[in-house]
């Protein structure tokens, strides 16, 4: 998204006003996400936080996707909508994990 912000901007309509906040975001998230699997236990406050963000992510995606805030081309919703789905499935996978681990009493 940042690299390829005038690349994409044509084919997905999302304007580099739009993609360069989202790489930074992308790429925030991402060390969190290094940095929380960095510890030997992982706080379940944080795995819970994990959870949250991603859900409100999933969702502000789909929200972007489905309402006209951007001038997004067909296959920018498209790239979005694919987006939250990933995101839904990875926040998924997060939350069983936790569950698992409550259940556990860890």
């Amino acid at each position: 998204m940042l690299v390829g912000n005038t690349w994409l901007s044509g084919p997905l309509g999302l304007p580099a006003t739009w993609s360069v906040p989202f790489g930074i975001a992308l790429l925030g998230g991402a060390a969190a996400l290094v940095l929380i699997a960095g510890y030997p236990r992982i706080p379940a406050h944080l795995a819970v936080t994990v959870v949250v963000g991603n859900t409100l992510s999933c969702a502000a995606l789909l929200l972007l996707a489905f309402t006209d805030v951007l001038p997004l081309t067909g296959l920018g919703r498209a790239f979005l909508v694919v987006g939250a789905l990933v995101v839904a499935v990875f926040t998924e996978c997060e939350f069983v994990g936790l569950r698992r681990a409550r259940n556990a009493g860890d």
